[in-house]
């Protein structure tokens, strides 16, 4: 009897095991895998065209002010929303601004999103299209000029989403006499992908960064600055840290930047409320070597290599960081750790208190506008 108690036991502890590292394997892989196809998790209950209102279901997104996008029609549909005009019993009305594309009147669910500028043609500007050369080859760019070409922003998106993500912070660029260049990278969906299709979480896309400094360069750019969003601000900072290009920097903003992926995956983990086990094994598939064979990657990712707050001395560049305490995806505590690390008369932290991730210009433009336009006045 007690030898059937002891192997019934072994065959749950090792069906745990299994299961767990399968748990991790999935962790593993859907941080270094482009996502699919988004779902649409917000519900669409009622538009009215007449008086400019929607009312979607109550989400920890859709309840922030400021103004969004809502996709619909699994992605084809677009509109912008703004303000709050009622809450009711898990619903919020919204001012619903205008409709880029699609028939919102027989959607049913959508898609809450930051971006509300979809291509420079929407600020009403001047622009280019213009491709970057990189390793792996042309990588198409947006180039919105500002009267001159000797000052450069270049925009570094995030995961997840494309170039669009940096129009927001194009117009205060461009009244600030700084042109901005928006560019692709690999496995973004416009730039042609790595041999492995996967993400790098900043250990390979800093090389496609560096080649959009060549290419300013190659324009006449005498000033450059760098801007990341969430993954952007690792490939960034990456850059500084690795690229030979970085010699020709004069400065980087942070918005809502990744610069401690350990702090991040372990915080979006416990999220999931996955065991401290699962985190564990989940770094190791990414950094080790065997684990490639289960996430995909060609190569391991150098977790260690992209800890930005171990070797925050070495940022020889004013940098400017933008943050949210209440960031559900990259915690503020690791970008803090950065901001106190690094040479003190180098570094400006500007701290949101309620926005989201990469939502600081949504919730509050005015500030985002105020706090990047006066940084670059000053450089």
């Amino acid at each position: 009897m007690l030898g059937s108690v002891a192997l019934a036991s072994g065959v749950l502890v090792a069906t745990a095991a299994v299961a767990a590292a399968g748990v991790a394997v999935r962790a593993a892989r859907s941080v270094v895998t482009p996502p699919g196809e988004r779902p649409e998790e917000v519900i669409l209950h009622s538009v009215d065209r007449a008086s400019g209102t929607v009312t979607v279901s109550l989400t920890p997104e859709t309840a922030l002010a400021g103004r969004y996008s809502l996709w619909f029609d699994r992605g084809r549909g677009h509109a912008r929303v703004g303000t709050i005009l009622a809450r009711g019993a898990g619903t919020v009305t919204r001012r619903l601004e205008s409709v880029q594309r699609g028939d919102i009147v027989t959607a049913l669910r959508g898609r809450w999103g930051a971006w509300y500028y979809l291509t420079p043609a929407d600020l009403d500007v001047p622009f280019e299209d213009v491709d970057v050369e990189t390793e792996l080859g042309p990588a198409p760019a947006w180039f919105v000029p500002a009267g001159h070409e000797r000052d450069w922003v270049i925009q570094v998106h995030g995961r997840g989403v494309t170039r669009a993500e940096g129009l927001r912070a194009v117009p205060i660029a461009r009244a600030t006499g700084w042109s901005s260049l928006l560019i692709s990278y690999r496995n973004d969906g416009d730039a042609p992908a790595s041999p492995d299709g996967r993400y790098g979480l900043g250990d390979d896309e800093w090389r496609d960064v560096a080649a959009a400094i060549r290419f300013a360069r190659g324009r006449g750019a005498e000033r450059i600055v760098l801007m990341g969003w969430s993954m952007g601000g690792a490939s960034v900072l990456q850059t500084v840290l690795r690229a030979p290009e970085a010699a020709a920097l004069d400065g980087v903003i942070l918005e809502s930047a990744a610069v401690h992926w350990r702090a991040i995956l372990a915080h979006q983990a416990a999220r999931r409320r996955l065991p401290a086990a699962v985190q564990s094994l989940a770094f190791g598939l990414l950094s080790h070597p065997i684990g490639v064979r289960l996430t995909g990657r060609g190569a391991p990712i150098d977790l260690n290599r992209l800890d930005a707050v171990a070797r925050a001395a070495e940022l020889g560049v004013p940098l400017l960081v933008l943050h949210s305490d209440a960031d559900p995806d990259v915690p503020i505590e690791p970008v803090l750790r950065l901001v106190a690390a690094a040479p003190p008369r180098t570094v400006r932290l500007e701290r949101f208190a309620d926005a989201g991730h990469t939502r600081l210009w949504n919730i509050d433009p005015r500030r985002f506008d105020r706090a990047i336009g006066g940084w670059l006045r000053e450089l």
